[in-house]
């Protein structure tokens, strides 16, 4: 299993380190754990409210496309380590992974 573990930009919001196999988006594994974490495509990379910055384990998901490029370069605040969570597949059974999630507060559609 990969230990993941989701930090959190937003003040007062605490990590969250959970296990998951092979085969989900971070974006998949953040909603059966209930992390807020926002998807106005629905999770089809239309957009770029799922916005999330890798810092550790980005050789566990699948590779950056450019369709996923592009939209990030729309999204707030994008940096190096930027992906979108529905795009970060898990490819491999174990690893460590870090995610920070920017403050959900500041996305518009609610």
């Amino acid at each position: 299993m990969n230990q993941i573990t989701f930090h959190f930009e937003e003040k007062g919001k605490e990590s969250i380190t959970i296990m998951h196999g092979k085969g989900d988006s971070i974006l998949e594994i953040a909603e059966k754990h209930d992390i807020e974490l926002h998807h106005n495509c629905g999770g089809v990379c239309a957009c770029s409210t799922c916005h999330i910055y890798v810092e550790k384990g980005e050789h566990l998901m699948e590779e950056l496309s450019d369709k996923e490029e592009n939209f990030i370069d729309r999204a707030k605040n994008p940096r190096l380590n930027s992906r979108l969570a529905c795009q970060c597949v898990l490819l491999k059974e174990e690893g460590q992974i870090e995610v920070r999630i920017p403050d959900q507060s500041l996305l518009l559609g609610d």
